[in-house]
């Protein structure tokens, strides 16, 4: 391929938020690669909003709408972006076999995925599981046939994790941060995960809230409603130290809007850390020391991205009960608030 032709490529990522923003990389580098290409990513409708907010991202595909078309107007959305090459960050097989049947001419997978070997015509040798990679770093290997060789450091990949807001924040959120006074920081607690990663637990939220609220800081809840519902108890019992309660009350968009417009968050191995990391706001991730969950493989990437971890070299016995890390929980609040207290307040442009 040669770097002067405005291709199209398509990057596949149907998985969860933070997923797609550890794959931004992979855009990023595309861009490097054949200055004018564009780029579109496939993703889920819960993602949109994270591909409008990244400058690597020139379109979105739908997968969702995708697959309420029929089968012959599926191949013929693909076929009509005349792309030059699919990359399968994430394997698909239902996107994979519509791909070969576009004929996209590169159809880059995996070789340890079956169906790949079925449906695709360039192959990576790409293991995961036991790489001592981050999950940013492992994903542009599969530009290998594209010609990229090349073997990036994570502070080099990490520049490539961008995000910008596309939307201004409501009135009334925007006044809710604007109340802070000098050296007080906004800061979002995001105490559940979804079931994506170990949670840290509420009682420890709860603590992290007060001696944040002591400190002088302003905390903020998010979630969505329905976890919003599960707090309920948890939110009214609080209520003295959180300045909002916000869960159920922002779309993506928005979510992202606020993240940006507030200093810092405080979260698991959870989509919102990654946002606010990759939005260059203070994100700090709390994470088990197990593999592959371990920072290692999915710490947030960004200019005031950080992470604590229990130091415990082995963490079998969370294996076999996963509700009930030990290891996780074992970080104190106290480290926790310490951190956040060397924070310093950042304004929109930083």
């Amino acid at each position: 391929m040669s770097p002067e032709t405005p291709f199209t490529f398509l990057v596949s990522r149907t998985d969860a938020i933070g997923d797609v923003v550890l794959t931004l990389p992979v855009c990023g580098r595309l861009k490097q690669l054949f200055p004018g290409c564009r780029v579109v990513l496939i993703g889920r409708t819960y993602t949109a909003a994270v591909a409008a907010a990244c400058p690597w991202v020139d379109d979105f595909l739908n997968l969702d709408e995708l697959q309420q078309q029929n089968k012959n107007d599926q191949v013929a959305t693909l076929r009509d972006y005349a792309a030059a090459a699919i990359i399968h960050v994430f394997p698909n097989k239902t996107l994979a076999r519509l791909a070969q049947k576009a004929k996209i001419p590169l159809r880059i997978g995996t070789r340890n995925r079956w169906q790949h070997w079925l449906t695709c015509n360039r192959l990576v040798a790409l293991s995961r599981r036991h790489s001592p990679l981050h999950e940013a770093q492992l994903n542009p290997k599969l530009l290998q046939p594209l010609g990229d060789t090349s073997e990036p450091t994570l502070p080099e990949v990490a520049q490539l994790v961008c995000l910008h807001a596309t939307e201004l924040l409501a009135p009334q959120h925007q006044q809710l941060l604007q109340q802070r006074q000098p050296n007080q920081l906004n800061v979002i607690l995001h105490p559940r995960s979804r079931g994506s990663a170990r949670e840290w637990g509420l009682d420890n939220f709860a603590q992290l809230a007060r001696l944040l609220h002591q400190a002088g800081h302003r905390v903020f809840i998010t979630g969505t409603a329905a976890e919003g519902e599960e707090l309920a108890t948890w939110l009214q019992q609080n209520a003295a130290f959180l300045a909002a309660d916000l869960t159920g009350q922002l779309s993506l968009p928005q979510f992202i809007a606020f993240i940006a417009a507030a200093d810092g968050l405080v979260a698991g191995s959870t989509g919102p850390l990654h946002l606010a990391a990759a939005l260059g706001r203070h994100a700090l991730g709390l994470y088990p020391p197990i593999r592959p969950m371990h920072p290692g493989r999915w710490a947030p990437l960004g200019p005031h991205a950080e992470f604590l971890v229990f130091d415990k070299p082995n963490c079998s016995d969370c294996r076999k009960q996963p509700s009930a890390c030990t290891c996780i929980r074992a970080i104190e609040a106290a480290t926790v608030a310490a951190r956040v207290a060397n924070w310093q307040p950042l304004t929109a442009e930083q």
